[in-house]
């Protein structure tokens, strides 16, 4: 099998099937841009930590996953929205609010990956990679 199509949505679907699952830990293979999501989900209080990995010539993220109760994830679902066959890019005054402000939509825009918050008070649009609550 080849590389994945989409990173992105191999590593929010890796997550959400380990916290589903109950699991502590999951590791997934790393890039700039699943690090950086890593880096706003533990930001945000989805995720306990993460920690980049380097084996031999893999390199890899190992997400610690965050629990409210005894196997009840903080991460209800993980969403992806822009896909590689169909890309979502919205404008500052159209990023959709994720349960009321509840959840995070996450967007790529000129001044990297950030939080829909983050993307609002500096008035920026971008691609929406995906939405976590």
């Amino acid at each position: 099998m080849g590389a994945p199509t989409d990173p992105i949505a191999d590593f929010l679907t890796q997550v959400r099937n380990a916290a589903r699952a109950g699991k502590t830990s999951v590791t997934v293979p790393g890039s700039k841009v699943t690090l950086k999501i890593a880096a706003i989900l533990k930001q945000e209080g989805f995720i306990e930590n993460y920690k980049w990995v380097e084996e031999k010539t893999k390199r890899l993220i190992r997400v610690h996953l965050k629990y409210m109760k005894p196997r009840q994830s903080t991460i209800q679902a993980l969403e992806r929205v822009s896909k590689p066959g169909l890309r979502q890019y919205v404008n500052c005054r159209e990023i959709p609010r994720v349960l009321g402000g509840l959840g995070v939509a996450i967007l790529s825009t000129s001044k990297g990956i950030m939080t829909d918050r983050d993307a609002r008070t500096q008035k920026l649009g971008g691609e929406l990679l995906c939405k976590v609550w």
